[in-house]
């Protein structure tokens, strides 16, 4: 006897392979506590695109907040994304032999005032980058007869409840990006005529305190242009 033929049941049809690459998980790196050296690292690259004109002082004032927020690496990378990083412009000739070679990886400068007072001028080679942290204390920082390492030189200065008084020579750039709080930040800026002379950039706040940068009244690079003169044959 023929067996009746059961009803098959239908079969669904194959799901469509996915259009496109596979989803990418973040990078593993992205979760990590950010450290004072990657904090650092984004600060440079906004302290340069500062200095070149790339971002005004607001943008810039707005950006080093948030690389001082950020808790993880992946949130202080998004702030530069726009910016050269670690790349930088090259010197012409002339003006790296007037400033020698550039250090650019040593560390930072620290200068500290804790209920005391911290003074550096004289006769001293100023290194690409100098931190001062005033609490309750004083700071003085003559630059009018230091010896520049590099064109581009950056302080960042910080005062509560203290000073922090940086001089420079007449002839040479100042600019500065800064916060006061409850306290006074100033900074005389002057752009000097002559290209090559260094440039000064004073970044940071005062909480109840003072930070000021200004020209010292009959200070002048004097040897700037012998250097020049003299490594260019003239």
């Amino acid at each position: 006897m023929d067996l009746e033929k059961q009803p098959q049941k239908p079969v669904a049809p194959a799901e469509p392979a996915p259009v496109g690459p596979a989803p990418v998980p973040g990078a593993p790196g992205d979760s990590l506590r950010a450290s004072d050296a990657d904090r650092d690292r984004i600060a440079d690259i906004l302290r340069d695109a500062l200095a070149e004109g790339r971002i005004d002082a607001e943008e810039h004032s707005e950006r080093i907040d948030a690389v001082y927020r950020a808790k993880t690496v992946g949130e202080l990378e998004p702030i530069v994304r726009d910016l050269p990083a670690g790349t930088r412009p090259r010197q012409a000739p002339d003006s790296a032999h007037a400033y020698g070679l550039e250090d650019t990886s040593g560390p930072a400068d620290n200068l500290v005032a804790v209920f005391s007072s911290t003074t550096r001028k004289g006769r001293w080679r100023v290194g690409r980058r100098t931190n001062a942290f005033s609490l309750f204390g004083n700071i003085e920082i003559d630059l009018t007869e230091a010896l520049f390492a590099q064109r581009l030189t950056t302080i960042n200065a910080t005062s509560i409840f203290g000073n922090v008084e940086v001089r420079v020579p007449e002839n040479i750039s100042l600019r500065g990006n800064g916060t006061g709080i409850f306290g006074n930040f100033e900074v005389v800026a002057m752009e000097a005529a002559d290209p090559q002379a260094p440039l000064v950039v004073i970044n940071g706040y005062s909480v109840f305190g003072n930070v000021e940068a200004r020209p010292k009244r009959g200070k002048w690079i004097t040897d700037l242009q012998g250097r020049l003169r003299k490594h260019l044959g003239h």
